[in-house]
């Protein structure tokens, strides 16, 4: 059964929102808040200011994940060119599958962002709360920096594969 207009309509449009939304903030979260606010804070501080940052951008990160996947999988299933899950004998099935693979890496680095270099980050600050010698908090922040920036690298290269894919 074809998908009607309007859910099409809707679908870029969310899709689209949602793109903006989590590249835009990797963006300026890597080109910008995260180097002036690593430059101006101690570990202990920004640690304590990232936590804060990170429970308001989580969900809305996460949630752009969604929308972006429910979102894909409409417009993909839509379009002339899908030819079945794992045909790739087309220049836009080969170019929507390496799109993919870049989307599936930015959701394992977000998903190691969440659960590894954040709560990491958050014991450091604990301990040096508690006024205990802790070194790996540097680390840690250097850590969420560079993936912050591969996750953002990710994300101009699923732009780019989007881009072959429509032209295709």
């Amino acid at each position: 059964m074809p998908i009607p207009h309007w859910a099409l309509l809707v679908s870029f449009w969310l899709h689209m929102l949602a793109t903006v939304v989590w590249i835009g903030g990797l963006a300026a979260l890597a080109l910008f808040v995260l180097p002036t606010m690593r430059r101006s804070l101690k570990a202990g501080e920004f640690a304590k200011w990232l936590t804060a940052l990170n429970k308001r951008l989580d969900p809305i990160g996460w949630l752009s994940l969604g929308l972006l996947t429910f979102t894909g999988l409409v417009q993909m299933d839509a379009n002339p060119n899908y030819a079945g899950f794992l045909a790739f004998s087309n220049p836009w099935s080969q170019a929507i599958l390496l799109k993919h693979v870049a989307f599936l890496g930015m959701i394992a680095v977000s998903a190691y962002i969440t659960w590894g270099v954040i709560p990491a980050l958050q014991r450091s600050a604990l301990k040096l709360a508690r006024g205990l010698r802790d070194d790996s908090g540097k680390r840690w922040q250097n850590r969420l920096q560079q993936l912050i920036v591969l996750n953002f690298f990710l994300g101009l290269l699923v732009l780019a594969f989007t881009a072959v894919a429509r032209t295709s």
